[in-house]
């Protein structure tokens, strides 16, 4: 039973400023290297990064690994990194997690070959409001509410089928995929230090959990 990561590293870090943020250092370590490690030292037996075409060439000198060019979308990117692959399962993991654990990348190996379809996931300990035009509209039970992380792992005869049924559009998770395909996707706990690098703010915060 073959198990595959995608890691998507194609985005442009609009959010971030004026550089890629997965070449931001953190301890003199990049962020896609911590990424890259913690599943080097998982139980995957490939990986596959699906980069942003302006720092295929920087990322090539720093990982023997497959690295291919990503799309215009998230979702764009995962499609062409299962396009590249051959697997039974397949992990599918943001390039800015680099808090991501070994540990945790093992647990979803192992409950997605029970159930087929997991996702990373943590319970929503904000209160959470429905807004409308500035206003409060209600208040939303959070007992049912989770956060969604990566990795969202598949089999990976699942995940293909979808992306080949929603090709062309522009789903931000896998999980909404299968979702709307009437698969059932199953919550894997995992850990509020899995933060993802979106603002500079971020860095610093990483910097605490990667000491």
């Amino acid at each position: 039973m073959k198990t595959c990561a995608i890691i998507t590293a194609g985005g442009t870090s609009s959010r971030f400023g004026n550089k890629n943020k997965l070449l931001e250092k953190i301890h003199n370590k990049e962020v896609i290297r911590y990424t890259v490690e913690a599943f080097e030292k998982s139980d995957v037996d490939e990986i596959i990064i699906c980069a942003n075409k302006s720092i295929i060439s920087t990322l090539n000198e720093m990982f023997s690994h497959k690295i291919i060019e990503g799309g215009p979308t998230r979702q764009a990117s995962v499609y062409n990194g299962l396009k590249a692959i051959n697997c039974d399962y397949v992990l599918i993991h943001d390039g800015a997690r680099p808090v991501i654990s070994p540990e945790l990348i093992n647990r979803t190996i192992d409950i997605v070959k029970e159930k087929g379809a997991v996702s990373v996931m943590t319970k929503t300990i904000d209160t959470i409001k429905e807004v409308e035009n500035g206003k409060i509209i209600k208040t939303i039970d959070r007992s049912k509410l989770y956060n969604t992380q990566t990795p969202q792992a598949f089999k990976y005869e699942l995940i293909m089928n979808a992306h080949k049924k929603f090709a062309g559009q522009n789903y931000t998770d896998d999980a909404g995929m299968l979702e709307d395909f009437g698969i059932d996707v199953y919550v894997v706990d995992g850990s509020y230090n899995n933060i993802k690098i979106t603002m500079q703010s971020d860095i610093e915060l990483a910097k605490n959990f990667l000491k």
